[in-house]
């Protein structure tokens, strides 16, 4: 296939996907060829995966039908820079398909152009919504999509980390997945300083840069990346101590605070027990308040005096 029948047919292709049917002639005058030419092309394509219907006669055309699988497509300017800002915005926050958003938009910013990726950049940069619910630091899109491009292909990346202590320090590691607990994004990644395994959390991750290194793919301790970082996370430790037992199944209590992720873990068929220990006071007395279940809680004295103290404020206000 030469260069310019190629050309041509990404042509037809991309015709084809901007509207419903096409007459022969039609697609024929576009693409300045004969409609020998466009019937011959219709058929590469069709053996290329692509299900083009066709209709005889003269009201007959061409059009892309649904088939099977999902055969490649083509996006003009607008239309990749819409589909990668959808993409970053869903892999950044939108609960229930953020992996998936960030597959997708793993695979679009490796062919973006740059002069479309400085456009998504803009736009996301220039658009707020309104928030009714602060759900603590988000991940940076453009972030996401770095790591995971780089995770996929096994390539060493350089970063700045600032520690929970508020120290900053310069890091080199081998990404490997990227996972979502709680509202908040972690890097599963082998840190080539300390020759182990660490957790990232993207919020404290700067100027991460790609080295252009690929190494081969490393297993994770147990085979389960979210199992490691669930274990890896319930052994932090954290400011202030607090530990709920729910008397409510497991699945009622995830049902209703979906971000309680690693933390809730069942204790029997009637009973599970929700790990809220936090560094910051409000966010305890916000996931308590979540729970919609009766429990009993054990927790440090200034956890307990917080929420006394935020008790005693809705009585007034409703006394």
């Amino acid at each position: 296939m030469t260069s310019g029948m190629t050309a041509r047919l990404l042509r037809l292709l991309s015709l084809l996907q901007t509207r419903r049917e096409w007459s022969g002639a039609g697609l024929a005058e576009r693409l300045g060829v004969t409609v020998r030419t466009v019937r011959r092309d219709v058929d590469r394509l069709r053996e290329l995966g692509y299900p083009v219907d066709s209709a005889r006669g003269h009201a007959g055309g061409y059009r892309l039908a649904s088939g099977t699988d999902l055969p490649p497509l083509l996006l003009e300017d607008d239309e990749a820079v819409a589909v990668t800002f959808a993409l970053r915005t869903a892999a950044g926050g939108l609960a229930g398909i953020e992996e998936s958003a960030l597959r997708a938009l793993a695979k679009l910013e490796q062919v973006l152009p740059r002069r479309l990726r400085g456009q998504v950049t803009a736009l996301q940069s220039a658009l707020a919504g309104i928030v009714w619910e602060d759900r603590g630091p988000r991940a940076d899109p453009a972030l996401l999509a770095t790591l995971a491009v780089a995770c996929r292909d096994h390539e060493i990346v350089t970063f700045d980390y600032t520690t929970r202590h508020g120290t900053t320090t310069p890091r080199r590691a081998e990404p490997c997945h990227l996972v979502d607990s709680g509202g908040l994004w972690y890097l599963l990644a082998h840190d080539s300083g300390k020759d182990d395994w660490r957790l990232f959390r993207l919020d404290r991750i700067s100027d991460a840069r790609p080295t252009g290194r690929r190494v081969p793919a490393r297993p994770v301790p147990g085979d389960d990346p979210a199992a490691f970082v669930a274990g890896r996370l319930s052994s932090v430790p954290t400011r202030h101590r607090a530990v709920a037992t729910v008397h409510a199944p497991a699945d009622h209590v995830r049902a209703r605070a979906p971000g309680l992720a690693t933390r809730l873990t069942p204790v029997d068929d009637a009973t599970c027990r929700v790990d809220a220990s936090d560094d910051h006071l409000p966010r305890v007395a916000r996931t308590l308040a979540g729970l919609d279940a009766d429990y009993t809680l054990d927790a440090d004295p200034a956890v307990l005096d917080h929420l006394r103290r935020a008790a005693q404020r809705i009585l007034r206000a409703t006394g």
